[in-house]
């Protein structure tokens, strides 16, 4: 695929909470049009020559409807022939973007292309849309009942053997290796603090999830988050939500409740950009570009399970690249909840030192739509910082997705 990065930028993660989240009283466009701006003053690139801007955007209702890409390239300055739109692949939004921009450009019919990711959690949070995981079909649930992600994510690791004790190491991973990389500035590169445009006072300039106070005996002490859930009524029958995942997984027994708040993902607001260029773009104005798109995927999985797809996803990348995963120096592999990096890294017998080194979701948050733009940022920047050479960036997604980027220092 011959696709290249020229930038990655993103915003700052800030706690979604209502109000009071360093973030949340921005508007969403205008976190999105904070992080356009800074492609140009970063390349030096002319932004009249963007062919289009892709943008991920999970909740697209109210003040993150009204196609949210566009009206955050109006509101970022540029000019008014720059078209954008957005797009939702859940989760996986941000990388969908990122596929599709070097898609555009490999095929020829583009040579410069902005993909991105918003999502402003403290104001639309999980399904503030209201569709659910379904759109409520009930023709739909007869065939497939998708019982929400935590349910999901307890079933991947009962069926997978995984401990609560193992969850929790993982979560304090996460939450040491995050707190470690913000200390040792492995996040500035990609980051810009986020200003309040009327008065230019800086809301926030670094990731504020980290908990650097966490421990193992913290983690331990949390209460599984999804026993009710499971015990909801929600089938035809009176079957449980529980009842409901068992009925296509009977060789689990009986669904173990795991995942805690410690070892999900945070919900999250931010914004992240990535400027993708052509070949012969890069040639005419003499730019060098940070990495080229090796190859893109997306795969669809068990809509139940639902959140073992990134695997699927690594392959199907890997093999379009001609790769193996012992190849990949590093991996960013989206922190949902730690079952589903621990069956990933489990599937394709990966080393763990190289997965999510800086951390991850659980520690960082998780701004839907933005993070898979986000997570090429962090793995650009963590090659240069290591001198490595590969990196492969996959998420998961609701209704059984996941979708994949390989990467490759430039």
């Amino acid at each position: 695929m011959d696709a290249y990065i020229l930038d990655a930028v993103r915003t700052p993660r800030a706690r979604a909470k209502p109000g009071k989240g360093a973030l949340s009283g921005l508007h969403p466009q205008e976190l999105l049009a904070q992080t356009l701006k800074q492609l140009p003053l970063r390349t030096s690139v002319d932004v009249a020559d963007v062919d289009d801007v892709v943008v991920g955007c999970v909740s697209q209702v109210e003040a993150q409807g009204a196609n949210i890409a566009r009206n955050a390239v109006l509101a970022a300055g540029w000019p008014i022939s720059v078209p954008a739109f957005s797009l939702n692949r859940f989760c996986g939004s941000g990388l969908q973007a990122l596929s599709l921009a070097a898609m555009g450009v490999a095929s020829g019919a583009q040579r410069l292309v902005v993909a991105g990711g918003v999502e402003q959690m403290s104001r639309y949070g999980l399904n503030a849309d209201g569709g659910g995981t379904d759109g409520g079909n009930e023709a739909l649930r007869g065939r497939f009942f998708q019982v929400p992600q935590g349910i999901s994510a307890d079933l991947i690791a009962t069926l997978e053997g995984f401990t609560r004790e193992e969850l929790d190491a993982f979560g304090l991973r996460s939450q040491q290796l995050a707190v470690r990389a913000q200390a040792e500035g492995r996040f500035d590169k990609g980051l810009f603090p986020v200003v309040d445009p009327r008065t230019g006072e800086v809301l926030l300039s670094a990731d504020d999830p980290p908990r650097s106070d966490t421990t193992a005996q913290k983690l331990a002490a949390l209460a599984p988050s999804f026993v009710k859930l499971g015990e909801q009524v929600a089938g035809p029958r009176g079957e449980t939500l529980d009842a409901l995942a068992l009925a296509a997984y009977p060789r689990a027994g009986a669904v173990r409740h795991l995942h805690t708040a410690g070892t999900a993902s945070g919900i999250a607001d931010g914004a992240g950009a990535v400027l993708v260029a052509s070949r012969d773009y890069l040639r005419a104005h003499g730019l060098r570009a940070r990495a080229r798109v090796r190859a893109v995927s997306a795969v669809g999985s068990d809509p139940v399970l639902m959140l073992t797809g990134p695997a699927l996803a690594a392959r199907k990348a890997l093999d379009a690249a001609g790769l193996k995963p012992r190849d990949v120096d590093l991996w960013e592999i989206n922190e949902a909840f730690a079952a589903v990096v621990l069956q990933t890294a489990r599937a394709l017998e990966l080393d763990l030192a190289r997965v999510n080194v800086n951390g991850g979701a659980i520690a960082l948050g998780h701004p839907l739509g933005a993070t898979g733009s986000i997570l090429v940022g962090t793995a650009l920047d963590e090659l240069e910082r290591s001198d490595r050479s590969l990196a492969l960036v996959t998420l998961c997604t609701s209704g059984g997705q996941a979708v994949a980027a390989v990467l490759e220092r430039v």
